[in-house]
């Protein structure tokens, strides 16, 4: 049994109430969920597309769970940066779902470098908001990454009300696994880190890797650590009518061998990796080239945005501009088509916290070759809905690309299985378990306030 929180239900050692017991005894026993939530996500809008600038699985994590919050009658209340006058202070996202907007620092131009600095700020117009409303509005407030913790540290203090915080990503686990010529993450961030880990009510991870990384490298207590998997949109991403049918929507060859990057352009993502691969089986096999098509879904982003056409520039120096296609971020439902067109995804990824985009494509009954790195062994299962590769040498990435290449019904095979992995991922299971952990972040937040008269 894992040491950290369940999926679902209680926290490990504090089991809700058994059955049979008489209602009012269960009603004082069991807390209740709470009835609205304050979702701070500072540095990038849940509005945002995913792909361009910052936004990423975040944004997707960050949309999703609070929709399906809501379905389940918690209300969500986002608080992101205003990045455009032109937006409106509040955003219905879907029923129960705001998206409100603060003004803190200029509106464009901004690096998420330089946020730090506007925290005070964004903090004062979360304050603004939450005084316009009668005490206890928002029951408790979830953090989504350490820019939002802080803010979500002093509004919970303030408040009187749980913190629950999401890193999502980790300075310390980044800077232990960068790319080559990549930037470190600062001192700040990581001091800024360890301040929210020591603040936060609960800390919700991906994966049972990334708990373990926050009690080794941040020294959180296990015991306030729970494992919540992201979860899929399985009503978008779905095989729906087939590979061929999205092949001849996006104009992409019926019998062409495709693999498939989709994601932010940056070192981080390796999507170098796979041009260097995809050379690799054009020098041992020059007939391919005909037959091959890799598209690159995305923009760049982070360290990226320094050379945006560092990867156009790698393709012609490796001389597969012929066969390498750049394309823009998309809305969700054309890149739901970019996944089902495609032979294999490939995600050769520096560090993922758990990797959105390796669980959509399975569920677009696609198969996956991914780096062996953060929750990727928990997206993708070895061997059956895809394959996982130890290190970033580009040779290994060609060695996994080559049956592909060679026996094109192991795309339908892998991927019939990569649809059946992909369905234990759904957002409502994420949701549930999520305010499970809101639950227990209430009541032991109560048992204090008792215990200290």
């Amino acid at each position: 049994m894992s040491q950290y929180a369940p999926r679902l239900g209680g926290l490990r050692g504090r089991p809700h109430a058994p059955f049979g017991v008489p209602s009012h005894q269960r009603f004082r026993r069991v807390p209740r969920r709470p009835r609205r939530i304050a979702m701070l996500s500072v540095h990038t809008s849940p509005l945002h597309q995913p792909g361009t600038g910052d936004a990423g699985g975040m944004n997707v994590y960050i949309v999703e769970l609070a929709k399906r919050l809501a379905a389940i009658d918690i209300e969500v209340e986002i608080f992101t940066r205003s990045t455009t006058a032109a937006l409106p202070p509040v955003v219905e996202l879907a029923p129960g779902v705001l998206v409100r907007h603060v003004d803190a620092g200029p509106y464009e131009g901004l690096a998420k470098e330089d946020l730090p600095a506007q925290l005070c700020a964004f903090t004062h117009g979360v304050m603004q908001a939450w005084a316009g409303h009668r005490p206890g509005y928002y029951d408790l407030v979830h953090s989504h990454y350490w820019l939002s913790g802080h803010v979500g540290w002093l509004a919970a203090e303030r408040w009187g009300v749980p913190l629950v915080h999401a890193m999502h990503t980790m300075a310390k686990v980044k800077n232990a696994a960068l790319a080559e010529g990549d930037t470190p993450e600062p001192a700040a961030r990581v001091i800024g880190e360890q301040q929210i880990v020591r603040a936060a009510d609960r800390l919700i991870a991906n994966t049972g890797e990334e708990a373990e990384e926050l009690v080794r490298h941040y020294e959180a207590a296990r015991e306030l650590v729970a494992v919540v998997h992201p979860g899929v949109n399985l009503d978008r991403f779905r095989p729906a009518d087939g590979r061929a049918a999205a092949r001849a929507r996006l104009g992409l060859p019926a019998d062409a061998l495709i693999p498939l990057f989709a994601g932010r352009i940056q070192p981080l993502k390796a999507p170098d990796i796979l041009l260097h691969a995809v050379a690799h089986l054009l020098e041992e096999d020059p007939s391919l080239r005909g037959r091959m098509v890799v598209p690159v879904v995305g923009g760049p982003s982070g360290s990226g945005l320094a050379k945006p056409e560092g990867l156009h520039k790698l393709a012609a120096r490796l001389g597969i501009c012929d066969v390498v296609r750049f394309r823009p971020p998309c809305v969700q439902d054309e890149l739901a088509d970019w996944y089902r067109a495609a032979s294999v995804l490939v995600m050769p990824s520096y560090s993922e916290s758990f990797g959105l985009v390796a669980i959509e494509a399975q569920a677009c009954g696609t198969p996956v070759v991914a780096a062996s790195v953060g929750g990727l062994p928990v997206a993708v299962r070895d061997g059956v809905s895809g394959t996982l590769i130890d290190g970033h040498d580009p040779a290994d990435y060609a060695r996994a690309l080559r049956p592909f290449a060679q026996d094109p019904g192991r795309s339908e095979r892998m991927g019939a299985a990569a649809a059946r992995h992909a369905e234990s991922f759904g957002w409502d299971t994420s949701a549930a378990a999520t305010a499970e952990v809101y639950t227990e972040a209430l009541r032991e937040r109560r048992r204090l306030r008792s215990a200290h008269g």
